[in-house]
């Protein structure tokens, strides 16, 4: 068998060769070194910053670095291939940086402002006179309707649980405690 003529034999297409022809402004060329570097890119870059969001984002960055600066690109300092990873690789650990120093930022106004939220001393000031006054409204009941209220509120009894507790018929806890609230909701009421 022979060999085909040398005229029909294809050379395989380098990456150093797509991007010299990207250089020139070739949009297939690049379309074929994207095809040919998009993956190893977006790999490292995955591996550094590890959020495919972010990453995708990085990795688009880098691609259009290596568009815009084909024509710096000098063989004898390396392969194309290793120049697209530095620049995706700078790009990634740039970004963390960046997200790092964002972070960082934050926390120190946080630290900074020694003031706490309004809402939050609003907040607590208000539990705090409402359970208050709660209180003040639980003194102005009887021991039986005090005790009925706060076992099945507080402590979670229920009606028959409250009079075996009490040592009282569960017809009685029902009128105290329907006494008690009623009393509770007039104390309330006239303080609000």
């Amino acid at each position: 068998m022979t060999p085909p003529p040398l005229s029909t034999v294809e050379e395989p297409v380098t990456p150093e060769a797509l991007l010299a022809r990207v250089a020139r402004g070739d949009e297939a060329a690049f379309a074929a070194l994207y095809d040919e570097l998009a993956g190893p890119v977006l790999g490292l870059v995955v591996r550094v910053l590890r959020d495919r969001a972010q990453s995708e984002e990085v990795a688009q960055e880098t691609l259009l670095e290596i568009w815009c600066k084909a024509a710096t690109f000098t063989p004898d300092r390396g392969n194309v291939r290793s120049w697209a990873l530095t620049i995706a690789h700078r790009r990634a650990i740039d970004r963390v940086r960046s997200e790092q120093s964002g972070s960082d930022r934050e926390t120190r106004a946080g630290r900074l402002d020694p003031r706490r939220d309004f809402d939050e001393v609003a907040e607590q000031t208000m539990l705090r006179l409402e359970r208050d006054d709660v209180r003040a409204a639980l003194a102005t009941l009887t021991d039986l309707q005090r005790r009925s209220i706060e076992l099945a509120y507080y402590d979670g009894y229920t009606y028959r649980e409250v009079g075996d507790l009490l040592d009282i018929p569960v017809s009685t806890v029902k009128s105290r405690m329907r006494d008690g609230l009623i009393r509770l909701r007039h104390a309330l009421g006239a303080r609000a």
